[in-house]
C-alpha cells in the first residue's frame, strides 16, 4: 500500500513538473529570443523604397537584437507572395515583414490567395510613411491642381493620369479624391511609378499620382512639378507643394505607409521586445536622417495602434474598391 501510495506520489510529481515546464516555455522563449538570425521579408525587388526602409532599420536593430538580421526580396503579385510565405513561416519572431497598404487591399483586389490582414498576421509597429503626391510636367498646362479639378468638369474623363499599377495606393488615393471632389479623372495603371513619371516628362501622360520619393529628384531638376501632396502636413522634402487640405479639398489624406507584421501566433514578449527595437532604431540620428532623405516621416506605433490603422485601411479601401468597381486584371 505504502509502495503504491509513493508510486502515486511520483507520479503526480513528474506530471506537475511537466505542466510547469509547459506553462514556463513562452517565457523561457521570450527571454533566450533571439538566439539566431532575424529576416525580415520584402514583397518588391531591391533598390525602391521600401528595400532602402527594411535594410535602413533592420541593420540597426541588429545592434539591438544581438543578431544577424538579413533581408529577403520576395517581389510578385504585389506583395502577395511574400505575405503567404509570412503567413506560412513558423510564428517564432524569426521571420517578420515589412509591408505598405497592399496589406489591406490586396484582400480585396486578389482572390486567389485570400488572407485577412485582421486576423492572419500580427501588427508590431508602423515605421514611415511616404505621402502619395499628384505631380505634372513642369511646363504643363495643368500647372494647379484647381485646373486640373476645372478640365475635369468641363469634360469628364478627359484627363489622364497614371500610377505604378491598378489597385496601388497612389491609383486608390487618387480616386478617393476625385470622387470627393466630385470629378472623373481616367486612371493608366502602369508597372511601376518610373516608366509612369517616363511618359509625363514625354508629354504622352498629363499627370502621375506616385510616392513623394519617386519625383524628388525631377521636381529639384526643374522637370516637374507637384501640384498637391495627400498628406496630412507639407512634405519636408518638397516645401512648396502644397497639401491637399490646403488646395481646397481636406480629409482626403493618403500615403503609402511601412510596417512590420508577424506571423499569427508570435508570442506577445516577442512582439513587445521587436517593438522596442524598432522604435529604438527609428530614434536613430542616421536612421532619421536616411528616412527623412527618402521623403518619410518617422511614425513608430504600438502593435494596438498598428491594428487599428489596419482595419480603418482595410475598411476605407474596401468601400471604394467596391463602390469603384475596381479589379485587378
Amino acid at each position: 500500500m505504502v509502495s503504491s501510495i509513493r508510486k502515486t506520489t511520483r507520479a503526480a510529481a513528474v506530471l506537475t513538473a511537466a505542466f510547469l515546464a509547459i506553462g514556463a516555455a513562452p517565457g523561457a522563449m521570450a527571454q533566450a529570443w533571439p538566439s539566431k538570425t532575424v529576416k525580415i521579408l520584402v514583397g518588391f525587388a531591391p533598390g525602391g523604397a521600401m528595400d532602402i526602409v527594411a535594410r535602413t532599420v533592420g541593420q540597426k536593430m541588429a545592434e539591438g537584437l544581438g543578431q544577424t538580421v538579413i533581408i529577403e526580396n520576395k517581389p510578385g503579385a504585389a506583395s502577395n507572395i511574400a505575405i503567404r510565405q509570412l503567413i506560412e513561416s513558423p510564428p517564432d519572431g524569426y521571420t517578420v515583414m515589412l509591408v505598405a497598404n497592399g496589406l489591406t487591399a490586396n484582400p480585396l483586389l486578389y482572390t486567389q490567395q485570400p488572407f485577412d490582414p485582421n486576423t492572419d498576421v500580427v501588427p508590431i509597429s508602423l515605421v514611415a510613411r511616404l505621402p502619395v503626391v499628384i505631380a505634372a510636367g513642369a511646363t504643363s498646362e495643368l500647372s494647379t491642381l484647381r485646373k486640373v479639378i476645372d478640365a475635369s468638369k468641363a469634360r469628364p474623363g478627359s484627363v489622364n493620369y497614371g500610377s505604378p499599377g491598378q489597385g496601388s495606393t497612389p491609383h486608390l488615393a487618387t480616386e478617393l479624391f476625385a470622387r470627393g471632389a466630385g470629378i472623373e479623372l481616367t486612371h493608366v495603371p502602369y508597372k511601376g511609378g518610373k516608366p509612369a513619371i517616363a511618359d509625363v516628362l514625354g508629354g504622352q501622360l498629363p499627370l502621375v499620382a506616385v510616392n513623394a520619393v519617386e519625383v524628388l529628384p525631377l521636381v529639384k531638376d526643374g522637370k516637374l512639378r507637384v501640384l498637391a501632396a495627400l498628406s496630412a502636413q507639407r512634405v519636408s522634402t518638397l516645401p512648396d507643394a502644397p497639401t491637399i487640405a490646403e488646395s481646397g479639398y481636406p480629409g482626403f489624406e493618403a500615403s503609402v505607409w511601412h510596417a512590420f507584421i508577424a506571423p499569427k501566433g508570435t508570442p506577445p514578449a516577442v512582439v513587445a521586445r521587436l517593438n522596442a527595437e524598432i522604435h529604438k532604431a527609428l530614434a536613430d540620428p542616421v536612421v532619421k536622417e536616411r528616412l527623412a532623405n527618402l521623403g518619410a516621416e518617422v511614425s513608430p506605433t504600438t502593435p494596438q495602434e498598428l491594428a487599428t490603422l489596419v482595419r480603418t485601411e482595410h475598411e476605407r479601401y474596401g468601400k471604394l474598391i467596391r463602390e469603384a468597381n475596381i479589379k485587378v486584371n
